[in-house]
């Protein structure tokens, strides 16, 4: 064993002992006896180890990840003729992440997926939901949203009362933004969470030209998603990877705002490759960071680093 692989293995080792004192970012304190459920982290992560994502997701703070498998890899429309398989990422799938949480069954959980209009993509997703999946997703294909394949995808969540989060990329994944709300009306018992580039540049009310994905400058409120967060009990928002925090770095005093507006609706997530956890680096930590400077008041922020997801996870 390498010198370098003892270091990390000992650090995050320490740091889930860690009783009384802080792990720290550049910039940020991480409390140890503060909760930070991270909903949104991938197995095999552009070919990222095992060893490494448990490293990163310790050096973070993060007391519980939830892990979103890719489907199995096909090559049809649905997928890019599979550019998209392993979420693009080289995300482990299904069986990957469940063996993964039953390693250490204390800090994750696991979530099911398959490509919607891949024949036995229901069954698919139901093994895993019997074993205990608390999500379907990440949903990153390139579908109508409103199709009846996503449909199935919908009512089968709704079944086993688990919500879905999907990847909002314009003419790229989950198509027609613009008609979702149809689906949120139809399926008012399921919790969707939003996520990605198209989502988070909504918030803009001004913003206009979709091939934009991430947009700079102000924000005016009133946006698409902005809407839909105050408008649908059923939306929540995964605030990982560059979009989100894009999304509250470009203008901080519409992110103050927008932060503790929905503070009900947002939950933390990562959805990044790094494995050193420092804020340079590192989006998850970045956005740790971004949400506890703009977050001032306790109540507010441990609603969006964990007990947003404890209530829609039911964990």
């Amino acid at each position: 064993m390498s010198k370098n692989f003892s270091r990390r293995e000992f650090i995050a080792g320490a740091g889930i002992l860690l009783a009384g004192s802080a792990l720290r970012l550049r910039g940020a304190a991480v409390p140890a006896a503060e909760q930070i459920i991270d909903i949104h982290q991938h197995i095999s992560y552009m070919g990222r180890s095992d060893a490494d994502l448990m490293f990163h997701q310790r050096a973070l703070g993060v007391t519980r990840t939830i892990m979103l498998p890719s489907g199995t890899p096909v090559k049809r429309p649905s997928t890019h003729d599979g550019k998209s398989n392993g979420l693009q990422a080289k995300a482990g799938g299904n069986e990957a992440c469940y063996q993964l949480a039953q390693q250490y069954p204390k800090e994750l959980l696991f979530g099911a997926n398959e490509v919607p209009d891949l024949p036995g993509a229901k069954a698919e997703i139901e093994k895993y939901l019997k074993l205990g999946a608390v999500v379907i997703g990440e949903l990153k294909f390139g579908v109508d949203c409103d199709s009846k394949e996503m449909q199935a995808i919908y009512e089968l969540a709704q079944a086993y009362n688990v919500p879905v989060l999907m990847h909002w990329q314009f003419n790229m994944y989950n198509y027609g933004f613009d008609r979702f709300y149809k689906m949120l009306e139809k399926y008012p018992k399921v919790i969707f969470v939003g996520h990605a580039q198209t989502w988070w540049a909504n918030v803009d009310k001004k913003y206009t030209d979709q091939q934009g994905l991430y947009p700079k400058g102000k924000i005016t409120p009133g946006g698409i998603t902005d809407r839909l967060l105050s408008d649908y009990p059923n939306v929540y928002a995964d605030l990982s990877a560059g979009s989100g925090l894009n999304s509250i770095t470009r203008d901080e005093e519409h992110a103050q705002a927008f932060l503790n507006k929905h503070q009900n609706k947002l939950m933390y997530g990562s959805d990044c490759l790094d494995t050193t956890g420092q804020v340079k680096d590192c989006s998850g930590a970045g956005t740790l960071a971004e949400v506890r400077k703009l977050v001032t008041d306790k109540t507010a922020l441990h609603k969006i680093l964990y007990k947003n997801a404890q209530q829609v996870f039911r964990l």
